[in-house]
């Protein structure tokens, strides 16, 4: 590790295959927690490439708990990391989309760099964590949605989470969230915190077989924020967009606090599931699950898969969704 700090200290970059080894001496305890720290501090000061970052991917993937299904799944999160603390938007958008019909692998976790991550909120809420494939596809089967709660799935990395918890900033960890879901969903969502990141996604999604798009809202969200324009990255190119595109309207970036608790942030999440969460709130929700849906079938159009996300909010679907989750 010290040949390897005094590399990145010099301002050199990892190529693919040494990152995916430091990550994986890292998984199997070759490092002490000052080393680890120290690398990954590194890394808050400088940008990740291409290859670190492909390497780091390859080594989480090579060591999770694979989840296995033909269903065509998607997966809808953001690197989280934007210090925004918006409400659970993701996680909300995922049982839209799932109860509109859009079968979801949601992988989630504890909030890092938040109060409330989707774990944080689901683990409140009365779902219980589960790593026991058979287990998810009977949620999946049944509810058209199942929840991976990261560190089950990727347990090689319980050396590294302590380290996370304690620095409670974004770390590049952050980054490797929405590439190494455990299910390879052939469709996915995911909101990035900066341009640049966007385009490093773009890059190791078009070597892939995935319909995906990636957003970045110029405001600094990891998701579609409705708080101005916002960008969008997808297998059929690269566009910007206003509120208005979408049928929906532009809203105050007040409008989507998440609450100071973890006990805050669920009660909101049940208010929007249930209806009756502010106009600006569920606009915020919709925008993002009907990019979910328009991922998944471009070709009913954005306005249609907008509006599908907001019946099925409106209608009480999506809670029922998360009730038949919840009690499964």
């Amino acid at each position: 590790m010290k040949t390897i700090l005094n590399e990145l200290i010099e301002y050199r970059s990892l190529d693919k295959s040494t990152a995916k080894k430091v990550l994986m001496d890292m998984a199997s305890g070759a490092y002490n927690a000052s080393q680890m720290s120290a690398f990954i501090t590194v890394y808050m000061m400088r940008t990740i490439t291409i290859e670190e970052l492909e390497g780091f991917r390859d080594a989480m993937l090579e060591l999770c708990i694979p989840v296995t299904t033909n269903k065509p799944l998607i997966d809808v999160c953001g690197t989280g990391g934007d210090g925004k603390n918006t409400f659970n938007i993701s996680t909300l958008s995922a049982f839209v989309v799932a109860a509109a019909g859009q079968p979801v692998a949601k992988h989630g976790n504890y909030g890092v760099s938040s109060v409330s991550g989707s774990s944080n909120v689901m683990e409140h809420l009365g779902y219980t964590f589960s790593n026991d494939t058979k287990k998810l596809m009977e949620e999946l089967e049944r509810t058209n949605i199942f929840f991976m709660h990261a560190p089950l799935f990727h347990p090689a990395m319980k050396n590294v989470a302590p380290i996370r918890k304690e620095l409670g900033v974004k770390t590049f960890f952050n980054l490797l969230g929405p590439i190494v879901n455990p299910a390879s969903p052939p469709r996915q969502l995911v909101g990035v915190f900066n341009l640049e990141l966007a385009r490093q996604y773009g890059y190791l999604y078009q070597q892939s077989n995935k319909d995906y798009v990636i957003l970045h809202d110029l405001n600094g969200y990891d998701e579609i924020s409705l708080t101005g324009p916002f960008k969008i990255f997808s297998n059929w190119g690269e566009d910007q967009l206003e509120p208005s595109d979408l049928g929906l309207p532009e809203i105050k970036a007040e409008d989507l606090q998440g609450g100071e608790t973890v006990e805050e942030a669920a009660d909101i999440f049940l208010n929007i599931l249930q209806g009756k969460g502010t106009d600006a709130q569920k606009a915020a929700v919709v925008a993002n699950a009907g990019m979910a849906l328009y991922c998944g079938n471009k070709k009913e159009g954005l306005i249609p898969a907008v509006q599908k996300a907001s019946k099925t909010l409106s209608s009480g679907e999506a809670y029922h969704t998360f009730k038949k989750l919840i009690n499964s």
